[in-house]
């Protein structure tokens, strides 16, 4: 078995053959997915396709730090209430963007650290975003680090230097496509890095693995991630699914 503990297989992307998604993948061995929320619009998108797939989808729930704009207040409310009438295995995704906007990066930062606090009060992990905010992340993370956090740092592309720093802080390696990538870089450090500390992910739709760049990502992609951590670490893919799966469920409750 193989779990993609990032995907959203909610989003609109896969309203026209969703189901034919999810066979393909469990014809490769992905049998559980993790599905992170993005914000307070997309609850009830999340929440339908959870109860589609029993035993199958195990949602997050949190604000994607994207999602952080004038009506940031607002839309944390929606998540907070909604984390108290539903269950959820963690807290996600969250954490800061600096790539796309910066114009609420200090309110981004005050959404991601109450997001942890949740974390810490109702005992979950984290699935943390860090596109070209590592630093700022990092710092806020181990500010509030008193033992209680765990969880992911999702789409890991830092350096040896920052991975040891995140596995420092009780986190994750998320590894997705970027490793299959020419340009990744990852792979170049990736051995260095105890397997034990890895968990596998797709991100679907997005960033998409070779050999099918640009295209529309979907879970059934995962083996190709396997398959280049295979080589990375000089073992099989086999060994590999067993290892992240262990490591999964060492994150998430979902067994």
């Amino acid at each position: 078995m193989i779990i993609d503990t990032h995907t959203h297989l909610f989003v609109e992307q896969f309203d026209a053959d969703r189901e034919q998604v999810i066979r393909r993948a469990l014809d490769e061995d992905v049998e559980k997915f993790i599905l992170p929320n993005i914000d307070d619009e997309s609850i009830g998108r999340l929440q339908a396709t959870v109860e589609e797939y029993p035993g199958r989808m195990f949602p997050l729930m949190g604000l994607h730090p994207t999602s952080v704009d004038s009506r940031w207040k607002e839309r944390l409310a929606v998540v907070e209430r909604a984390l108290s009438e539903n269950k959820y295995y963690g807290i996600g995704e969250i954490g800061i963007d600096l790539y796309w906007d910066k114009t609420y990066a200090k309110e981004q930062e005050e959404v991601f650290r109450t997001q942890l606090r949740w974390a810490k009060e109702s005992d979950l992990p984290v699935s943390i975003h860090i596109r070209e905010s590592f630093e700022p992340v990092l710092r806020i993370v181990r500010q509030e680090q008193d033992g209680r956090l765990r969880g992911v740092f999702h789409c890991f592309t830092g350096t040896y230097e920052q991975a040891l720093e995140a596995i420092d802080l009780n986190m994750w390696l998320g590894i997705g496509g970027v490793v299959t990538f020419k340009n990744g870089k990852i792979d170049r450090f990736l051995e260095k890095i105890p397997v034990e500390r890895i968990v596998v992910e797709t991100d679907a739709p997005w960033l998409t693995p070779a050999p099918f760049r640009g295209k529309r990502n979907e879970p059934a992609y995962l083996k190709y991630i396997v398959a280049k951590l295979a080589e990375i670490y000089g073992t099989t893919p086999g060994e590999i699914a067993c290892i992240t799966t262990h490591n999964a469920m060492d994150v998430f409750p979902v067994e």
